[in-house]
């Protein structure tokens, strides 16, 4: 499961800047992933929670999904990605490899398959709050 990796690499960041802001104590790490990224939320929590050092033994994860947004490189149309419109094979397809996405996801506008993530794609940190 990839929310385990994922959940790795943000301990392993919100470490670092916690080191580098020098926070004795980390009270609240918020993440946002792009929608196209699908991490299943609950796994990547419980992932969180068991991986989290001393220093975060308090801290909060706040958990937001940020809109995927798309842009056709044919036509310029630019429209948000939204799973509910893809069958049950294809967002499994996508959340296990969002590279593949082109294989599946069209333009609304024109059908072309080549388009560009604008926003959304990935997990990235927000914000980490913490006590010095």
């Amino acid at each position: 499961m990839h929310e385990w990796a994922l959940a790795e690499a943000v301990i392993k960041t919100s470490i670092e800047i916690a080191e580098k802001e020098g926070l004795a104590q980390v009270t609240e790490v918020t993440v946002k992933i792009g929608n196209l990224q699908q991490v299943e939320r609950p796994i990547l929590r419980f992932a969180l929670s068991q991986l989290r050092p001393s220093r975060f033994k308090d801290a909060k994860f706040r958990i937001f999904t940020a809109k995927t947004t798309l842009k056709c490189r044919v036509c310029g149309n630019t429209w948000v990605f939204n799973k509910n419109s893809l069958d049950k094979e294809t967002v499994e397809a996508i959340h296990f490899v969002p590279e593949v996405a082109h294989t599946y996801i069209k333009c609304p506008k024109c059908g072309s398959p080549d388009f560009e993530i604008e926003q959304g794609r990935g997990i990235w940190l927000e914000t980490i709050k913490g006590v010095k």
